[in-house]
């Protein structure tokens, strides 16, 4: 019996979740030939194009859609082994997905950024300069 459950996501871009994951202190795999292996309960598995290690013997999949990214988890195994539920993980791979799509946006568009304060309720403000 499978204990896996997928979240679905509107993130896109690997390169930006990938530096999330990083910032986070996640490792991963990625899937260089066809799908990479997500441990789950009693060693069931599924495959994903990315396989996050939450823990030693559970992952977080990435599956990648035509119009959506869906992480795929036994979610209960990673909050037992890694401490973390699923609406934790999500909120903070979302928050520094979005930085890292800002920060992107902001380079590609020639801006410079001036500062970046966290606040008490880990609001991210970045303040940037343009030089037209």
């Amino acid at each position: 019996m499978s204990h896996f459950t997928k979240v679905k996501t509107k993130m896109r871009d690997l390169v930006a979740l990938k530096k999330a994951l990083d910032d986070l202190g996640y490792t991963y795999t990625e899937s260089e030939s066809s799908e990479a292996y997500v441990k789950g309960y009693q060693g069931d598995s599924t495959t994903a194009a990315l396989s996050i290690h939450a823990s030693r013997t559970y992952d977080i999949g990435v599956q990648i859609g035509e119009n959506e990214v869906e992480l795929v988890a036994d979610w209960w195994g990673v909050e037992t082994t890694r401490g973390v539920t699923e609406e934790e993980f999500v909120k903070a791979l979302k928050q520094r997905y979005t930085y890292h799509k800002v920060m992107s946006e902001l380079e590609g568009r020639g801006y410079t950024v001036v500062s970046e304060e966290v606040d008490g309720e880990e609001h991210i403000r970045i303040r940037v300069r343009s030089w037209e």
